[in-house]
């Protein structure tokens, strides 16, 4: 019987819970993009984080993705997160995401992204994260 997602909170009362993507569509397809292996990165506007926001990912931490209905999907480490601007993005870093023809495909993907959140900047500053996938839920 698969675990509930209290179950493994219980477990790993570290743990952060989150959703790729803003739509199921969207979070379906990036998370068959982890389960692969192909996207092995993501970024976030840093905004989103603080005081009454999200955590900050922190290296070391494992942290549960869920699917868009709630269920759990795959837990994740952190192995590596750091800073950067939008406008700073590079090749490398968006290859590592997977779902990305190139940086102008990413750029123009991320800013429609941001902008339907209503936080767009071009020098925003994103928390950019590399993870490990630990345990497939599916």
């Amino acid at each position: 019987m698969p675990q509930s997602l209290q179950e493994i909170i219980d477990a790993n009362p570290e743990a952060e819970t989150f959703r790729y993507g803003d739509s199921a569509k969207l979070c379906a397809e990036i998370l068959t993009l982890v389960r692969s292996g192909t996207k092995t990165a993501t970024c976030d506007a840093a905004a989103a984080y603080g005081k009454g926001k999200d955590a900050w990912p922190e290296v070391g931490r494992r942290d549960v993705a869920l699917n868009w209905d709630g269920t759990p999907a795959v837990m994740v480490e952190t192995v590596e997160v750091f800073t950067r601007r939008f406008d700073e993005m590079d090749e490398a870093f968006v290859a590592a995401q997977g779902e990305f023809r190139d940086l102008a495909h990413w750029r123009a993907s991320y800013e429609a992204y941001f902008r339907r959140a209503g936080m767009f900047e071009p020098n925003m500053k994103l928390m950019c994260e590399r993870f490990k996938v630990i345990e497939d839920y599916a």
